[in-house]
């Protein structure tokens, strides 16, 4: 993998985290292969980068999605899951239907796109799961979104295992709070925001929320060979957030 062109697959790329992902990728001189829920492309996508738009919680979908990507690139050295949903308020008052969209978006669907990108990998390719700094911790109000990221890390821990003797790496990036659209508008929403940030950021020890392109880069680093002998691993982007 080091001798030829990185080829990569990016779930939830269009926007946030997985749009940063796509930029990191893309400058060290990968070929990339994006999807989305979102109809149009990314407007920093490449004339050679492919963008397919597309519903991961169809298994049919992700099996065109995946042979597609090893179709276009010719195989596929690295797959990064970004895409998931959140949702948040009092664990007795959420709707199962929602619970159950979170275990959908964030395990089930991850667990799709492993199942069938996997036997098409080969030896020296990895998986990076993101998950969150809520699948390691828990707080009132994101209970099931807790459980969906942590059942995340406990699938990518059991398909590392599992993967290890095919030479295939899969971990898990754990991000914190972090400067997206999505915090973006979750903080608007809030009836001082700017308190309402300050607020949150005094609850990390390195006082401030992420930029989307420094948790990028400790995504790019585990999808690289530059992390050859790390599988199963968790890394926390989180400014301290559970280390504190």
């Amino acid at each position: 993998m080091n001798d030829h062109v990185q080829r990569v697959l990016i779930t939830g790329a269009t926007s946030g985290i997985g749009e940063a992902v796509a930029a990191r990728f893309a400058a060290a001189g990968a070929r990339l292969v994006l999807t989305g829920r979102r109809d149009d492309p990314p407007e920093s996508l490449r004339p050679d980068d492919l963008y397919v738009p597309g519903d991961l919680s169809d298994e049919d979908f992700v099996a065109d999605l995946v042979r597609c990507a090893t179709s276009e690139l010719g195989g596929l050295d690295t797959v990064v899951l970004v895409h998931g949903l959140q949702a948040e308020g009092p664990l007795t008052e959420m709707p199962l239907a929602d619970a159950d969209a979170l275990l959908g978006a964030n395990v089930l669907s991850v667990f799709t796109v492993i199942k069938h990108a996997a036997p098409l990998m080969e030896d020296g390719s990895a998986i990076v799961c993101v998950a969150s700094r809520l699948g390691i911790s828990g707080i009132p109000g994101q209970v099931m979104y807790s459980a969906a990221k942590g059942g995340l890390i406990m699938l990518a821990k059991g398909a590392a295992v599992e993967l290890a003797p095919r030479g295939i790496r899969v971990n898990v990036a754990a991000p914190g709070l972090t400067t997206t659209p999505i915090i973006e508008s979750w903080i608007q929403r809030r009836p001082d925001p700017d308190a309402y940030r300050a607020e949150q950021a005094a609850t990390i020890p390195l006082g401030r929320l992420a930029d989307p392109s420094e948790v990028a880069e400790a995504i790019h680093f585990l999808g690289s060979p530059a992390s050859s002998y790390i599988t199963g691993a968790v890394l926390p982007i989180d400014g301290g957030y559970t280390a504190a």
